[in-house]
């Protein structure tokens, strides 16, 4: 292998650490998912990390832009006991101060994005996140936009950027770390 590459490309892959992380579900809301691509992937998957997040002790953050007038969010997401439900108007969540201090307050430096719509909410709050220093890692598989040149627009700029870019799968076990554990055998059928 070319060492000049290895050198070039060390320190920038960061694993995805439960007691690092909190999962931050970005407005998969009841008037937005319909017109969303591969919607029934996006919340099926957006499903999956957060029952990983519930059983690996990461904490779970779900927004609704403007919930009078987009819904909220659609019941196949059903928050559990620990996730906190905030409603914003700004477009990244950071820029709205109840998230931003909630966030800041959670003491974790990785940032796990999902959700609606990848070109704008995620785009800003993942911009946000790293602005400020944190390690924000967008899901592209629980992340979606009406369009896919926007989905693909916003995941080549994030990357660009310095966002990790990972699915649903690679967060998991990046979260498990390891397999035969109780965590890894409840959470196995979710995956396969």
């Amino acid at each position: 292998m070319n060492t000049t590459f290895v050198d070039d490309i060390r320190g920038t892959i960061m694993l995805i650490r439960a007691a690092d992380s909190a999962l931050v579900i970005i407005d998969m809301q009841e008037r937005l998912v319909p017109a969303m691509q591969a919607p029934a992937r996006t919340i099926r998957n957006a499903r999956t990390l957060m029952a990983c997040a519930q059983e690996m002790a990461v904490p779970v953050v779900m927004t609704e832009q403007y919930p009078s007038g987009l819904g909220r969010t659609v019941p196949d997401l059903k928050p559990g006991p620990d996730a906190v439900v905030l409603s914003k108007m700004h477009f990244s969540c950071m820029e709205d101060t109840h998230f931003a201090a909630h966030f800041r307050a959670l003491g974790r430096k990785q940032a796990v994005l999902a959700g609606m719509e990848a070109h704008v909410c995620v785009l800003q709050t993942a911009a946000s996140l790293i602005e400020e220093g944190f390690e924000v890692f967008v899901v592209s598989d629980a992340t979606a936009s009406r369009t896919l040149e926007s989905e693909h627009a916003c995941i080549a700029r994030l990357s660009a950027a310095g966002a990790g870019i990972a699915t649903t799968e690679m967060v998991v076990f990046e979260w498990l770390g390891q397999a035969g554990t109780p965590a890894f055998k409840k959470l196995l059928p979710l995956i396969k």
